[in-house]
């Protein structure tokens, strides 16, 4: 697994009033979090990566190439900065898993020997549905 540090300066934020929890506070405090992310202008990443990124997420990427996460979970700013982060993280680590390549294998003759009898046994039950004909 590659893991990735993104510098905090490549991060951009921008703060929004909130849907979340927080009663009359919410309509207050831009308490939301706006994590905003551009994939092609990060130094942290080297082409080969960013270019598996950008397949892995194509559907959450913007046309400049900016990856947008939101987070209002939490009443506090800080609190849902550190929530972005923390998705914009595991939103990386997801794209970039790779995982391990099945090896076939052969069914066992016990196994074969086992589908075959219960074949039969369906085959048998479902002969003794039909009707009996003179």
């Amino acid at each position: 697994m590659i893991s990735i540090q993104i510098p905090f300066a490549e991060m951009e934020f921008t703060y929004a009033r909130s849907r979340g929890p927080g009663g009359q506070n919410v309509n207050r405090t831009n308490s939301a979090a706006i994590l905003r992310w551009n994939l092609w202008a990060s130094q942290a990443i080297n082409s080969d990566t960013k270019e598996r990124l950008a397949i892995k997420l194509q559907s959450k990427l913007t046309v400049d190439g900016d990856l947008i996460i939101r987070s209002e979970v939490h009443r506090d700013q800080d609190q849902n900065r550190s929530e972005c982060i923390r998705k914009l993280h595991e939103t990386l680590q997801k794209a970039l898993f790779v995982p391990k390549k099945r090896v076939a294998t052969k069914p066992t003759r016990s196994s074969q020997r086992k589908r075959v009898d219960e074949k039969k046994r369906n085959s048998e039950v479902k002969s003794l549905r039909q009707k009996i004909r003179d």
